[in-house]
């Protein structure tokens, strides 16, 4: 059953060494996701599911030990899913290479020294139908008794004329409706996420946000809104449910 989640962004920005002089522009989302990750703790979680959005090659199951690295971003930092400080040596028994909104999850759970509990991943696809995701969330809160999710995603990436997406007016109010959902753990309201709106506002929490809204169907969670910014055109939100 799920017992807490937390809700972050998944951008490599979050990364100081990768934002390198531009890192405080995020320092209040970071000091958000370090809050988020307390209230999982606080939880007591017999294990820990962290979902984020995936390319093709990084879709699907990602055993504790998997290995990140954020070299393709011209940075020489290596983690390992599992809150690990680095990623050390080559292990040979976890071959996965996670996508970078998991490695970002685990650069956070190293952050925080996570070792309440085990930890797996998920890397999901951004076409994955509603029902799927729904489908999965609750596979995921049957796993144990007392499970905890770390979902990773942004919300739309359109706020702003410089943003990846450019200006879409239509951006505003979905970041708006998503940050009330994720605020008020509206399990409905992530349900009934337009897939094909988000997709053309290039959000891509919204596969991870509905597998989350299948795991609490059932676990009548409160939720908290800790951040909300677009500092760079996209969307950007911290939340908790416990």
């Amino acid at each position: 059953m799920l017992v807490a989640a937390a809700v972050c962004p998944c951008p490599p920005l979050l990364v100081p060494e990768v934002a390198a002089g531009a890192a405080p522009e995020l320092d209040a989302a970071r000091a958000a996701c370090v809050d988020a990750l307390g209230v999982l703790a606080a939880a007591r979680p017999d294990r820990l599911v962290v979902v984020g959005p995936a390319g093709e090659d990084g879709r699907g199951p990602h055993p504790e030990g998997s290995r990140g690295s954020f070299r393709g971003f011209g940075v020489a930092l290596d983690v390992r899913l599992g809150g690990n400080a680095g990623a050390g040596p080559e292990d040979p028994a976890a071959p996965h290479v996670l996508p970078p909104s998991l490695a970002v999850a685990a650069w956070l759970l190293a952050r925080t020294n996570w070792s309440d509990a085990p930890v797996e991943g998920l890397g999901v696809g951004e076409p994955l139908a509603a029902g799927r995701c729904l489908r999965t969330g609750r596979d995921i809160a049957a796993r144990a008794q007392r499970v905890a999710m770390l979902v990773m995603g942004d919300s739309s990436a359109c706020r702003t004329l410089k943003a990846p997406g450019y200006l879409d007016e239509r951006a505003a109010g979905f970041d708006a409706e998503v940050a009330r959902a994720l605020g008020a753990a509206d399990v409905a309201a992530l349900e009934a996420l337009d897939t094909g709106l988000a997709y053309e506002l290039k959000a891509s929490g919204r596969a991870p946000w509905q597998v989350l809204a299948g795991a609490a169907q059932d676990a009548d969670l409160a939720g908290a809104l800790l951040y909300e910014d677009a500092p760079y055109g996209v969307g950007y939100m911290v939340a908790t449910w416990s």
